[in-house]
């Protein structure tokens, strides 16, 4: 059922969605809009006008766009929890975001009550808002379940009172015996960060917020996390808070344009590569993407460049624009582009899914965010994982010790480690295994979205509790 499409909200409700502005945020939030409008329901996307979505690409979704509570200052930096938080500052200052939600309340008719806000797990002034005009809330949380477990304030209160944290040079490959397969070196450590009072209470209103809402929405699939699931939902059974694990969001609904491009990119999509990918043989090219938020060091680049020259795999590489941190347009190293002309191709931006289901790619350089560890998982795409922050840590770990669909890029960048890394991933004895079961676990995501699938099934369970509410 295509993005928007579906049949004329006739179930009596209406629910409000409120994204995180950011990619990796935003389009999760989405896509979930699309399946619960393609299950009955009016859905409505409140949105800042900093990375406002295109309603034009969003059809039968109604949007509301509030204030801009984003300060000019904080929506240039790169630091990610310095916006977290003032944005969230900023919609309790303001009162924008209660003021739009108090709009719909009173805008209720025709028998279409409003029956939830559903907020990204960072945004919990939208919780608090929400909570003052007694409107029940969900919660959506964009990595994985793991992620779910990891980044909660007891947790962590956990890990500093049995030593794991702060992290040091001594205990860093000691293994988390309370989060296998994690070890030290794979938690986020705030104590390492200038700000690490701001991160901690950051992890502790987000905590707040899910305790203080009506059900959590997961973006994972039970053949993938079934143990951590069973493990949230003992966590949570104390309190009330059933948790629904309907990904991967992405394919829950088709396709929303007939090029099959994603019509909740913020970027520019550079869809020439496919031409480009449609020349290469089945299997042989290293798709290279760092996502839309880290950066890399100028150093950092020129390794990864030469690594990639080095191996002799055809690649499609893309360096965005901002990907080199303090600069717009970062140039490859003189003589690269001549060194590898014919079997590498560079590009700003690229229509992520697409080539990830493209038969010539046979290999994905990944930083771990959550959106494109899913969008891999479910092409059968094996991962060279190069993790940089936050959740990537934990997930690069499962992908390579759990579910064993890639090689782990660690330490400091050096060509030659890259090069020997992609020919482990691409041509070596080990990479054949990587796939075998990257296919194999393609099949597991594929059955969860089938029509009686646990993620088809669990996604009927949140309208059933929405309207419930």
């Amino acid at each position: 059922m295509a993005e928007g499409d579906g049949p004329t909200p006739a179930r009596g409700a209406r629910v409000v969605l409120f994204p995180l502005p950011s990619q990796g945020h935003l389009s999760p939030m989405l896509h979930l809009a699309s399946a619960l409008h393609a299950r009955g329901l009016a859905v409505t996307v409140l949105h800042t006008a900093y990375n406002a979505p295109d309603p034009a690409h969003h059809p039968g979704l109604a949007f509301v766009a509030v204030p801009d509570v984003i300060p000019e200052a904080v929506a240039a930096t790169t630091n990610g929890i310095a916006k977290i938080l003032a944005l969230n500052a900023a919609m309790e200052a303001s009162g924008h975001v209660r003021g739009a939600l108090a709009s719909l309340l009173a805008e209720e008719a025709g028998g279409q009550r409003l029956a939830c806000l559903i907020f990204d797990s960072t945004l919990f002034a939208a919780q608090k808002a929400a909570a003052g005009l007694g409107l029940p809330t969900l919660v959506l949380h964009t990595g994985s379940a793991a992620g779910f477990r990891l980044f909660r304030s007891d947790t962590y209160n956990m890990l500093h009172d049995r030593g794991y944290l702060p992290a040091t040079e001594s205990n860093l490959h000691m293994p988390v015996k309370e989060l296998p397969p994690l070890q030290v070196r794979d938690l986020f450590d705030p104590s390492k960060l200038p700000n690490k009072e701001i991160v901690q209470k950051i992890l502790g209103r987000a905590t707040e917020s899910t305790t203080n809402s009506s059900g959590a929405i997961l973006n994972t699939f039970e053949a993938l996390e079934s143990r951590e699931l069973e493990m949230i939902r003992d966590e949570l059974a104390d309190r009330g808070i059933p948790p629904f694990a309907v990904g991967p969001l992405h394919k829950l609904t088709a396709a929303p344009s007939n090029d099959g491009a994603d019509e909740t990119s913020l970027l520019s999509q550079d869809r020439v590569c496919m031409e480009w990918l449609d020349a290469r043989g089945p299997g042989s090219v290293l798709y290279v993407s760092f996502g839309s938020v880290v950066h890399v060091t100028a150093d950092e680049l020129v390794e990864i460049a030469w690594g990639l020259a080095n191996s002799g795999v055809p690649f499609l590489l893309v360096v965005r624009r901002g990907l080199v941190v303090g600069v717009d347009k970062q140039e490859l190293p003189d003589g690269f582009m001549a060194a590898v002309e014919g079997r590498g191709k560079v590009i700003e931006w690229a229509p992520q899914q697409e080539v990830l289901a493209h038969p010539a790619v046979g290999g994905f350089w990944t930083h771990n965010g959550w959106n494109s560890t899913l969008e891999s998982i479910y092409e059968g795409v094996p991962m060279l994982s190069r993790p940089i922050f936050g959740d990537q840590l934990p997930t690069a770990r499962y992908v390579c010790d759990v579910w064993r669909i890639g090689v782990l890029l660690e330490g400091v960048l050096e060509r030659r480690e890259v090069e020997k890394a992609i020919k482990k991933l691409m041509e070596e004895d080990e990479g054949v295994g990587i796939r075998g079961r990257a296919k194999d676990l393609k099949e597991k995501v594929r059955m969860c979205l089938e029509s009686s699938g646990s993620s088809q099934l669990a996604v009927d369970k949140l309208v059933d509790h929405i309207l419930s509410l």
